[in-house]
This record gives structure tokens, C-alpha cells and sequence, in this order.
């Protein structure tokens, strides 16, 4: 069982986990270069820690027009799609969030985001391709889901985490960089220095992969959070399961490279792409009647297996979204609880 105050704990855990194996970082390169070259601590931890701090607040600024940019967003005129942004709007004022700046994305595969520093600096950006292949319902479902994000602060959240593992991992480079290129210059009596660079890179390449793996937990976890709010929302959680499963089916199928923005999609492409070439290179397992296609039960139970196998276990602690059969179960659980009429509101999130 869940709550939102159990995410909001969920958030703040997380965070202090992912910034605690930072402070782990600097704690141990300060400390071996003052054995190395005689630097107080007093003087490089908090040097360290203030850049860190001007990073991640350079991420939080800057990401925005990032976002925008790479996602070649545009951005909607008042009445340039009416539906879209009354919609929007609604679904806005349901949550009690700012409305967020509409926006579209000229691509054909079918995805959404949302970003923004705040929740009153937001945009929610989808796809041309999600207003083609998906309709009015699970575009409606779509929409609850990224406004469900908002409403839970994960935007500004998962920008502050996303900044240590890139710390991490500029230290751990450049540090592996200067050792082959810059430290054979040091070698007489430079022992102590070189041993230093190389064990502050090990350091930081360790805390990359674990506040990387934690960034990737905290993500999933959120996309459950928004699932169970759309269901609620719209009150038709069936509209969110029919466009999960058109978003993998269609990301699967795209031959657009995979964006570095994945992580702020509603679904992962490479999530997708996996779990579809998972279950077509069954399908003759899969296709219990042998007549070639895969029906809704026949899916649901290639999906479920695929989903409980140990490989695809795996395969999820590296990813940052659920697997979609996953998500898709979370929801016919809810739907199920509505129908006895034993949920209300202030439940959204009890199934998670």
C-alpha cells in the first residue's frame, strides 16, 4: 500500500542517498589529496561541496531551455489547438497546479513529457504522433498522467538528483583522462599524487553507478505515482492501459535513435523496443489458438511472462521506466477497486 506522503518520503530518501554518495566523493578525494599534497581539508571540502552546489543549480536553471531545444519543442498560440489546451487547462485546475505552457513536438512516435523548474515554469510537451495514433480518451489519460508529475513535484526533483551521477561521472573522466595524459609528467616523486587521481577516479566512477541506479529506482517509482493518479483522475484507468500499450508498440517500431530525454517520457523507447522484440520472438509460444495473431489475452499473458522472468527483472534496475505489462496490471488493479466503488480520491495511491 501507498500513499503520496509516501512518496514524498520515497523522494526525500532517495535524495539524501543520492546526495550522501557525493558527499561520499568529495569526502574521499579531499582526503587523499591532502595526504597527497598537503591541502587542508578545512579549505577543499566546502570548495567542493560549493561546486557541486553551483552545478546542480547551473542543471536546475539551464535544463529547461535544454529540454526545449533538443526536443525541438514548438510552442502552441492561444486557439492553435483548442482541445489540447482547454484539456490541459482542466486537468490543470483538477490538480490544483499552475497550467503549464502547452507544447508540440514534430515527431511521429507516440510520447509526452512534461519539464520546468517549478510547477509555474512547467511545459507539457507531446508528441504530433501521440494526437495521431492515440485517441481523445487515452490522449485525455496521457495528459492526467504528465499533469500527475506535476502535481507530485518529480520535475524539479528528478532535475536535482539527475546532476550527481553527471558530477560523478565528469570527475571520475576527467580524472581518468589527466592519469594517462597528464600524470606521467608527475611521476618522480609524484606517487603519492598519481595514486590520489586514481583512486578518486575509482571513487567516482563507483558513485556514478550507484546514485545512477538510484536516479533510475526513484523514476520508476514516480511513473506508478502518475499511473495511479490518471486512473483517478479521468476516472478511466482502461484510457491509460490502451495508450501504454500504443506508446510501447509504437516506440518499438520507431526507427528514430533513442533520445537522451528518455527519461522524462511517459515510455522509454528502449523499454519498449525490448519488451516487444521480447514477445514477437516468442510468438509462436505466445499465439495459444495458432492463428497467427496475438489477441488482448493472449498479449497480457506473453506480457506477463516476459515480465517475470529473471533476465527482464534485471534488465529493469537499469531502466528508468517500469516495464509496461507492470503498469498495465497497477492499472486493471484499480479499475477493479472502482468498480466495487471501495476507492475514493484520497485512496489514488493506496495500490501502488
Amino acid at each position: 500500500m501507498a500513499s503520496l506522503s509516501r512518496l514524498r518520503l520515497l523522494m526525500l530518501v532517495t535524495m539524501v542517498l543520492i546526495f550522501g554518495t557525493l558527499f561520499v566523493l568529495i569526502a574521499v578525494a579531499t582526503t587523499l589529496f591532502e595526504a597527497a599534497t598537503d591541502m587542508p581539508l578545512w579549505l577543499s571540502i566546502p570548495f567542493a561541496i560549493f561546486m557541486s552546489l553551483i552545478f546542480v543549480a547551473i542543471q536546475w536553471f539551464a535544463s529547461p531551455w535544454i529540454v526545449a531545444w533538443a526536443a525541438r519543442l514548438h510552442y502552441l498560440e492561444p486557439g492553435e489547438n483548442k482541445w489540447l489546451e482547454s484539456t490541459v487547462a482542466a486537468l490543470a485546475k483538477q490538480a490544483e497546479v499552475p497550467k503549464p505552457k502547452v507544447a508540440v513536438v514534430p515527431d511521429p512516435s507516440p510520447n509526452a513529457f512534461v519539464f520546468g523548474r517549478t510547477r509555474g515554469s512547467s511545459t507539457l510537451a507531446v508528441h504530433e504522433g501521440l494526437l495521431q495514433q492515440l485517441d481523445k480518451d487515452e490522449v485525455t489519460a496521457v495528459l492526467a498522467h504528465e499533469i500527475g508529475h506535476l502535481r507530485h513535484n518529480d520535475c524539479m526533483v528528478m532535475t536535482i538528483v539527475s546532476a550527481v551521477p553527471i558530477i560523478a561521472y565528469m570527475v571520475g573522466r576527467t580524472f581518468l583522462n589527466f592519469r594517462y595524459f597528464g600524470g606521467s609528467r608527475d611521476r618522480r616523486g609524484g606517487g603519492g599524487l598519481i595514486a590520489a587521481i586514481v583512486l578518486t577516479a575509482i571513487t567516482a566512477w563507483a558513485v556514478y553507478f550507484i546514485s545512477q541506479l538510484l536516479v533510475m529506482w526513484l523514476s520508476r517509482s514516480r511513473e506508478y505515482y502518475a499511473d495511479a493518479y490518471s486512473a483517478y483522475a479521468t476516472q478511466s484507468p482502461s484510457a491509460l492501459a490502451s495508450a501504454l500499450s500504443k506508446i510501447a508498440y509504437g516506440l518499438s517500431i520507431s526507427h528514430d535513435e533513442t533520445s537522451g530525454l528518455r527519461s522524462f517520457y511517459i515510455g522509454d523507447p528502449t523499454t519498449a523496443r525490448r519488451e516487444i522484440s521480447d514477445i514477437m520472438a516468442n510468438k509462436d509460444e505466445y499465439d495459444l489458438d495458432k492463428n497467427g495473431v496475438l489477441d488482448e489475452r493472449e498479449l497480457q499473458l506473453a506480457m506477463q511472462k516476459q515480465a517475470s522472468s529473471t533476465w527482464t527483472k534485471v534488465n529493469e534496475l537499469f531502466s528508468t521506466h517500469p516495464t509496461m505489462f507492470k503498469r498495465v496490471i497497477l492499472l486493471k488493479n484499480i479499475e477493479r477497486e472502482m468498480k466495487t466503488g471501495s476507492i475514493s480520491q484520497a485512496d489514488a495511491y493506496r495500490l501502488v
